[in-house]
């Protein structure tokens, strides 16, 4: 993993250099991505079938509710009940963010309303394939849920047609009745503009790899997308000398495994502390599965930051914008209202990255890439679309007409001034 010292003169630039590098890997070229898309949405389905051979040797757009069943069986139990703690903690946070409508009667008995209406549907995407995450069901279902939609769909990528036994009782637990075992751009495109065997959706939303991140930014406008950059994971760890080096090189290992453009960054003023996380990171790194994979992201895009200030820790946060941000110090309450740019904030050593994944009960799909400096995770206000009501009285549209008409007239839009001009009582 790098290192880099602000003492360095040209600190600033490595650091926007080596975050710029990642970022360009990220944006992949969305040449063959618009191919796919303009395929699926001339062929449809054969489309479809012809990219899961290609991607995922599968022959199965929608699995029999029997093959679901069979599956779910076989499920371990204890896994079943860690989904089951999951889905009533995560319900229960987002049940708190629901909205109240708002209704105001000004004095001249004008009433205006805002109204939060749920989307009617949506598609969630869940990664799967090589990995598979029923955890993101939950994540991406659940304040649909809880928002009110009626119709949630899952895509899902499954391996010859097998899709993860968790995913899909995640699924269950979500009263998902539509599931498609299909993955990246074709599906993406898919859902947007329909085909014989899917009916589209209003909106998409859920974690991907690069191509589905650009298939989503393709199709937006056709049908709505999450206010952000859902791409590989990023952990920035904040550490001081009573921090624990092997528990944050399991931190970053952690986030490492996800992806090989997964991005880890370590922020200390002990050099110690540094030099221990980075040996300690050698070691454990042969303890896991997915060695090669944590290795090649912390290779390639590990990062560790000595700094000299709190100030300095303040403004490398706010300039990377990470998509979790353990505060991994003695003094995080000193920190946190000065940090603007994070998807989620960890707070002290027990706080870990990892349980915000699981069972925390906040959301993990989040923004990335540096989109958390204009953009926030998932939420229930994703899933409403918000409508003004508005209610002129007679007196009401007396009173203030000739203020519009004025500005009407100001701007060059007589049509405007005249539409209120013939509303106003003749004098």
């Amino acid at each position: 993993m790098k290192i880099l010292n602000t003492k360095l003169r040209n600190f600033n630039k490595k650091l926007d250099d080596l975050l710029l590098k990642r970022k360009t890997k990220v944006q992949t070229s969305s040449v063959s991505v618009i191919k796919i898309i303009e395929e699926v949405k001339k062929n449809g389905d054969k489309a479809l079938l012809k990219y899961e051979k290609k991607f995922n040797q599968n022959r199965i757009i929608k699995p029999s509710l029997r093959q679901i069943r069979r599956s779910i069986k076989s499920l371990d139990p204890k896994v079943k009940n860690a989904i089951d703690l999951a889905y009533s903690r995560i319900y229960k946070f987002h049940s708190l963010q629901k909205f109240k409508d708002i209704s105001y009667t000004d004095k001249f008995k004008n009433k205006l309303e805002y109204k939060y209406l749920p989307i009617e549907s949506v598609a969630i995407y869940v990664p799967g394939s090589s990995a598979s995450y029923p955890s993101s069901v939950l994540m991406n279902a659940v304040p649909a849920i809880v928002a009110g939609v009626k119709r949630i769909i899952m895509i899902n990528p499954g391996y010859k047609g097998k899709q993860n036994a968790a995913v899909l009782y995640a699924a269950k637990k979500c009263k998902i009745k539509e599931i498609y075992s299909i993955g990246g751009p074709s599906a993406i495109a898919a859902v947007a503009y329909g085909t014989k065997k899917i009916n589209r959706v209003n909106k998409i939303v859920g974690p991907g790899n690069m191509y589905v991140a650009a298939a989503k930014k393709e199709v937006f406008g056709d049908v709505g997308v999450e206010g952000m950059i859902a791409g590989p994971s990023e952990v920035t760890v904040v550490g001081d000398r009573f921090s624990n080096p092997d528990w944050i090189a399991s931190d970053l290992i952690g986030q490492a495994e996800h992806d090989e453009l997964a991005q880890c960054i370590l922020i200390s003023k002990s050099r110690d502390l540094i030099i221990q996380t980075k040996a300690e990171i050698s070691k454990q790194l042969k303890k896991i599965p997915r060695t090669a994979i944590a290795r090649k992201s912390l290779l390639n895009n590990g990062i560790l930051i000595q700094v000299s200030s709190d100030n300095q820790i303040i403004d490398i946060v706010n300039k990377i914008a990470p998509e979790h941000l353990e505060l991994n110090v003695k003094n995080y309450k000193s920190l946190i209202s000065r940090i603007k740019n994070a998807g989620s904030i960890c707070l002290g050593k027990y706080a870990v990255m990892a349980m915000t994944d699981y069972n925390a009960g906040s959301n993990h799909i989040l923004p990335t890439n540096g989109s958390a400096k204009f953009s926030s995770g998932i939420s229930v206000n994703e899933f409403y679309k918000r409508i003004s009501y508005i209610n002129l009285s007679k007196k009401g549209i007396e009173k203030l007409g000739p203020s519009v008409i004025t500005l009407a007239n100001y701007e060059g839009l007589a049509g405007h001034a005249q539409s209120v001009k013939k509303r106003i009582r003749r004098k």
